[in-house]
């Protein structure tokens, strides 16, 4: 009977410490679950903002023809002028250059073969309404070539340009009307466009 209670005691004794060593090893797994999750409690993401160029170039709706109209002597010896306000409205992203030419290196009669030269009309730019800081303005002639008319380091959110269409004095044209016309008209297409640069 005391060799019995000595057993039980030595096996209560060994459960315990097996429960003690259970308990441990519950204990050293929770905090090793738990530190490995604070090991991965954070990541990182790249995040990037990517620029694309963007350019556009409306002309004026209201003012898609243009007329430089001789109707007096002063207007033949002198020229005539058309100032188009904020003809031209430009957005761009960056630094840009607007160019503008004819169709033809020839404006064309309406009613019949004879021509002038595109050459004998300036384009001049310059800033309208909502101007845009340093840029630079060209007064040009009319080509087929694409001829810089507008240059700018910076780019702009709707800035807008008055242009000015200007047709050759000292009777340049005096020979160019045609009796039964009224008026003889020339005409060509104008093309205004935007590069980034």
């Amino acid at each position: 009977m005391i060799l019995l209670t000595k057993q039980t005691k030595k096996d209560n004794k060994n459960k315990t410490m097996k429960k003690i060593i259970l308990t441990s090893a519950i204990i050293f797994a929770t905090v090793a679950a738990t530190f490995a999750q604070t090991q991965n409690a954070s990541d990182i993401v790249t995040l990037n903002v990517k620029l694309n160029p963007i350019q556009t170039l409306v002309v004026n709706p209201s003012q898609k023809t243009v007329d430089l109209e001789y109707t007096t002597k002063a207007n033949y010896e002198a020229g005539v002028s058309s100032t188009q306000a904020n003809h031209l409205e430009i957005y761009s992203t960056g630094g840009f250059v607007v160019t503008v030419q004819s169709k033809a290196d020839d404006m064309s009669r309406k009613s019949g073969s004879e021509t002038i030269s595109a050459s004998t009309i300036k384009v001049k730019a310059e800033n309208g309404s909502n101007a845009l800081t340093g840029a630079t303005f060209a007064d040009v002639s009319l080509s087929a070539t694409p001829t810089n008319l507008i240059n700018s380091a910076v780019g702009g959110v709707n800035k807008n340009f008055n242009i000015t269409y200007s047709g050759m004095g000292a009777d340049a044209y005096v020979n160019k009307y045609f009796k039964n016309e009224s008026p003889t008209v020339y005409t060509t297409t104008v093309t205004y466009a935007i590069v980034a640069q």
